[in-house]
Formats: C-alpha cells, structure tokens, sequence
C-alpha cells in the first residue's frame, strides 16, 4: 500500500461562522469541556479537500450526503436506539441537511454538541441500571409474562425518559437472566454487573475530545465508503487498528458489534488460529493479563479492547469468550489463554497433503496445497538474497514433489486466506496459465493498470481445482478470478468475500486518513468488489454469512464491470458444468457433514431472526432447552451415520484443557475438501481431452 498521495498542500481557510444551538439539558454542562480545537478544524478541511480530490467515486459534498453523514453518525453513536429520545432527534434535525456547509466551513460545533447530549444520556442510563441494581438482583421477579425486543436497529425512538427507564429495566433483567441460566450466582452477577456499569461510568468521564473528533469525522468519511476512514493520533501508528490484531496480538480481525468486540476473521498460523479455541463470530466480553482478574470489556470502545489484547510478545492474555455456536441468549463463555506473538513467515507458509479417494471402482491420488496467506518476505527479496521466500516458490517446490508422486490432479485450498502480496497473486496466476493479463486496477482518473504474466510456458498444466469461502479475500479472489476467468480451473466452495478495492494512508496535520483510491477488476472486467468470486459449485456455508464479507459493511462501492483484458475462449468447464452440479448434489443430500452444515445453517438464521425473547425464567429456560434439544439431535444424526457414538449431551470446551496445537485428522476426513476432490475426478471422467493416470 502507499502512505502518501502526491498532491500539493491544501490552503486552508480557518476562519467560520457561528452557529446557534438550541437550549441544552441542565445535566449537558458536565462536557462542555468538550469543543472542537484548531489542530481539529484543520484537520477536518484537510479531509474535505483530499475526499473531493482523491476518493475513488469523487462522491459530491452535498445536502444528499450531509442526510448520510446525520443517518450515520447517530447510528455509530446509538445504533440499538437506546439513549436519545424523540425530543433529541427532533432537536437535532436542524443539522441534518447542513453538515456539507458545516464542514467545509470548518465548523465541528453541532458534531461536538450531538455527541455531548449522547454522553449525558449515555450517563443518565448508566446511573439508572446502576439504582436497578442497588434494589438488589434477588427482588427481580422472574415468574412475570414480559418480553424485551432485541433487534431495535430501526425501532422508534423514545417518547420520554419514562420510556427509556422502562426499557432499561428489561435490558439489565434480560442481562441477570442470561448471566443466572449461564450459572452464575445471584451475589457474582450481583457484582459483575455493578462493576461493569460502574467501570463505564468512569471510562465516560475520560472523555476526550479526539474521541468526539474521530468519531464525527468517521461518520462523514465512511459514507464514502466503509474503508475510507480517520485515524486518530493514537491509532495512527497502527495502521488499520479498528480492524487489525496482527502485529503481536492474538492474530485476529476485530470489529464492534453494538456493545460487543466480535471475532471477524483469524489471521493464519497467527496465536488464535493456532490455539483452535477461537472462531470467527464469536465475542470477546472479558480480558486478562496473565493470571491477572479479567476486566468485563463489555461496552468498551474496540481500540480500547485491542489495547488490552495488545502486548509484548511472548507474555500472556486470557480472553472470556461467548462462542458463536451456542444458541441467541445463551451467554456461557470459556476462558481462552494465548501467549502473544508476530506471525512467523515459516508458519504461513503452503503446505501439502495427499487426498486417496476411491472414485467409481478405481483409486485415485490428489495433490492439495493449503495456502493460508500470499505471503513474500520483502525484506530478503529487496536485498538480492537468491532463496528468499515466497507463496509462488513454495508453490513450484509443492507441485514438483506431488507431480513426482504422481497425483492425478491438484486442489488449491484458499479457504479463510484473507489475501497478503498482490505481486504473489500475479506471479501465483502464471504458474498456471500460458501468458497474459492476471489482475486489472483502475484508479479514481479512470486509468487502468494492468498487471501481467509476462513469461511464455505453464508450469502446471495438470487438472486443477480451487476451493475458497467466505474469508477467502483480497488477494485469493484476484487468483481464484482469475483461475475462472481463463477457464483454469474449477471453483468451488462459497462466495468470496468480496473486497475489490485499493486503500491509501494520507498524513494529516492531525492523524491520518485512509481513503480508498483504486479498484481491483477481474481480466474478464468484472470487479472483485461487493460480489467477490461466485464458485462454479457452491457448498453450504458452515456459519452465517450474512453479516461477513463487503456486502454486509455499510456504504460498501457497488460492483461494476470496464473492459475485460482478454478475449473469451471457449469454455472447456461449461459443458459438463450441469452434470458435476448433479452429480455433486446426489451425493451431498446424504452426507452426514453436508446435511448437518445445512440444517444446522438453516436452525441458526431461524433463531437469528428471532427479534424478543422472553423475560420469563421458565419460558427462556424452556426455550434454550428446546435449542440444545435440536441442536444435539443434528449433531447426533451426523454421527450415527458416520458410525460415530451418540452424545448424551452437547458438548462443552474445557476451558483448562490444553490447546490444540495442530490438526491431526486427514485429509479423507475434510468433507469439503473431500468432495472438491470427487468432483474434480468427476470432470476428469467427463472430458475425454483429459488425461488420467
């Protein structure tokens, strides 16, 4: 990535009028230390001026995008619509229109004042659980028929406060309820409660005003798009610090979820990925040093939460993590110990397996190469040295040692590959393919570059597939689009995540501003954006992946398609495509790992989209019981027809156990991998101009 664009300095204009505010609370004074600074006006022309000039889309400054920018800073601030009443928004919509004049004129008043009446209603909330509490947990009556609704994103706003205290009241009975059928004791949820409540209290009255700033500033840049962000003076020495962990962390991508931190994506060989305890989806609500006490990080800022996880390398965090698997409303956690480290290149490197299939009366042998990341040691490489490590070089090596084992063909695994090198994608591509094009980029002037396999020859030109999901991202759908778009391979799997899009740093006089400046296309002309690599067969996604991926981020730029860089060939795949589809789906409707991923999906939106849930211990004990109960059966259906002894009851990680440090099972028994390599025999069988061994 670049850090800087070449643009001449920006003149500034300082100077600004005033704008009235209308009367606040009495209880407002307590942030009035809070106002926009200098350094922060400049800043925020800065930002003004190089979106106008350099954001890929050049989106127009206007009042469309200043009803955007109002949209969406009151959803950063109050996404489940909580703390502002009906009076505030009312109050508040004399800006909605205004924010472009407001910004280009520099002035961050009515910013700072809407974040001002949200901490005074953000502490009114606070200060109301904290009296519910002082009642005592034990008076809260558990038998009465009440419900509170927990999908609030488009509810109406609250009347008044009395509206507000009764929906307060729902929410911390809602959060004993969950913590007492987790099994803790009246007197520890007693506690814990009154603690974390308390300890946000005091974080509110650290407020600074960077945190205003940053937090209006991005609710303007990410209408642009949900790259383009501001990164404060803290985070900006961490590039990407609001959704990165990679640098000694735990190795894994974060982002906020309402008063959660979620696990988006593990970093691969990073300590998280390796300790196999810790899955994408799943919530962070606790954080210890060492043997230290867990700190409850419930409601905390993500760059707060990444600064716990943080540390020096080799020292020790604890996490208390919610697993994405248990059922809405189930709040038992473990407790996750992971000694921090940087992710070793050796450890991201490609690895091979051998996959033996029995395929229509014969034996068959495939190559597979696991590809975790399109990694290139920059460092070695720059200095000449001649056995510097690359993805591609690792790649060669692996594909010599299995064509000498004589594998009747080759999978290339690129499942949760999150990308890395773009030169790596390029130089992967042209193992193989003849010659030409492998990845197109068009900058905001509409210029487009084209990158190249410039040498003549295939060095494997053997039967090939290509397996991705979801994670498989940046880089691996370059590769993977281009696999399909030179009809190399078969791609199977899930659709891709979907990030075709090219991000720069900008220092400002005040932090940085990472804006997206370039877009990735396919050389078939289709972008890499929004859509990502749609498989040629597609497999059930094994969670959901409704809120993973570029679709699911706000304000994402849409997919688009310029010139393709190659002429359509024909396609040698397409006219068996219809029969591998079916042959893939008669044998899938009776495998046992199949029909659990697809019933098990299928139970987790029906509970997703639940949108209440009982306050009625009974009911809600009832109701979990009755989701363990069907959960338990899908899982014992998969493993009675595998042969596989029943459970009696789910089970539960222990959270003292070691953690397991490698996968020892084969390759025979990935179901995914194993019907990626049927199909691939399929296609052989199917195309006389294929030769098997």
């Amino acid at each position: 990535m670049k850090r800087s664009l070449a643009s001449t300095a920006l003149a500034l204009v300082l100077g600004f009028s005033a704008l009235p505010l209308a009367a606040k609370s009495s209880s407002a004074a307590t942030w009035d230390y809070l106002q926009p600074d200098r350094e922060q006006v400049i800043a925020s022309l800065n930002v003004v001026e190089l979106l106008k000039r350099h954001h890929y889309n050049k989106p127009p400054l206007n009042d469309e995008r200043s009803v955007q920018i109002y949209d969406n800073y009151l959803k950063l601030l109050d996404p489940a619509r909580l703390y502002f009443t009906s009076a505030d928004i009312t109050e508040f919509a004399q800006w909605r229109t205004r924010f472009d004049d407001l910004l280009k004129s520099g002035n961050l008043e009515p910013g700072f004042a809407i974040y001002r009446r949200y901490l005074t209603r953000l502490q009114e909330r606070l200060d109301y659980a904290l009296a519910e509490l002082d009642k005592g947990v034990g008076t809260i009556d558990f038998s009465i028929d009440e419900s509170l609704q927990i999908d609030r994103e488009d509810a109406p706003w609250a009347k008044d406060r009395a509206e507000l205290d009764e929906l307060w009241r729902k929410r911390v009975k809602d959060e004993v309820l969950r913590l007492k059928i987790a099994g803790k004791e009246t007197a520890d949820i007693q506690e814990l409660l009154t603690k974390r409540y308390r300890n946000q209290l005091k974080r509110l009255q650290q407020t600074r005003g960077e945190d205003v700033f940053q937090t209006y500033i991005n609710a303007f840049a990410t209408t642009y798009d949900p790259h383009t962000t501001y990164l404060s003076l803290d985070n900006a020495e961490n590039f990407d610090i609001n959704m990165s962990l990679s640098l000694e962390g735990i190795g894994a991508v974060l982002q906020s979820d309402n008063e959660h931190v979620k696990v988006v994506r593990l970093v691969p060989a990073g300590p998280a990925e390796k300790s196999k305890q810790i899955a994408p989806a799943d919530k962070i609500i606790g954080v210890a040093q060492g043997n230290g006490e867990l700190v409850d990080v419930i409601g905390w800022r993500l760059d707060e939460v990444v600064k716990l996880i943080r540390g020096p390398k080799g020292s020790t965090v604890r996490l208390e993590v919610i697993p994405a698997s248990n059922p809405p409303g189930d709040q038992t956690s473990k407790v996750v110990t992971i000694v921090r480290e940087a992710v070793k290149l050796e450890e991201q490197a490609a690895k091979k397996k051998v996959l033996q299939l029995s395929h229509q009366g014969r034996d068959y042998k495939l190559g597979v190469i696991e590809l975790p990341a399109f990694y290139l040691d920059f460092k070695a490489y720059r200095a000449g040295d001649p056995d510097y490590k690359s993805t591609t070089r690792d790649v060669k090596r692996l594909l010599d040692e299995l064509q000498a084992e004589k594998v009747d063909g080759v999978v290339i695994d690129l499942r949760n590959n999150g990308g890395g090198s773009l030169q790596e994608a390029t130089e992967l591509t042209s193992l193989f393919i003849e010659q030409g094009p492998t990845v197109l980029v068009r900058n905001a002037d509409g210029r487009v570059d084209v990158l190249a396999d410039e040498n003549k020859g295939v060095y494997y030109a053997g039967p090939l597939a290509v397996l991705v999901n979801r994670l498989s991202a940046s880089a691996s759908e370059i590769f993977a689009g281009a696999m399909q778009d030179y009809h190399r391979a078969l791609i199977l799997g899930g659709q891709t995540f979907g990030k075709g899009t090219v991000q720069t740093i900008q220092p400002l006089n005040h932090g940085e501003l990472k804006l997206t400046l370039a877009k990735f296309y396919r050389v078939s002309g289709q972008s890499t954006q929004h859509q990502g690599v749609i498989p040629d067969i597609l497999y059930p996604d094994v969670m959901d992946t409704s809120d993973i991926g570029e679709s699911a981020l706000p304000a994402a730029l849409p997919w688009d398609s310029i010139r393709p860089a190659i002429r359509p060939e024909l396609d040698p795949i397409r006219p068996f495509l219809d029969q591998l589809k079916a042959r893939h789906a008669q044998r899938t409707a009776e495998d046992p790992d199949f029909v659990y991923t697809r019933e098990r999906l299928a139970l987790t939106k029906k509970l997703m989209a639940e949108t209440t849930v009982s306050l009625n211990e009974q009911t809600r004990r009832t109701r979990q019981a009755e989701i363990e109960a069907k959960q338990l059966a899908l899982e014992n259906n998969r493993r009675q027809a595998k042969g596989e002894e029943p459970l009696k009851e789910l089970e539960r990680e222990d959270e003292d156990s070691l953690p397991l440090t490698e996968d020892k099972s084969s390759p025979e028994d990935d179901a995914y991998l194993a019907e990626s390599g049927r199909i691939l025999l399929d296609y052989l069988g199917l195309n006389p101009s294929l030769a098997l061994h």
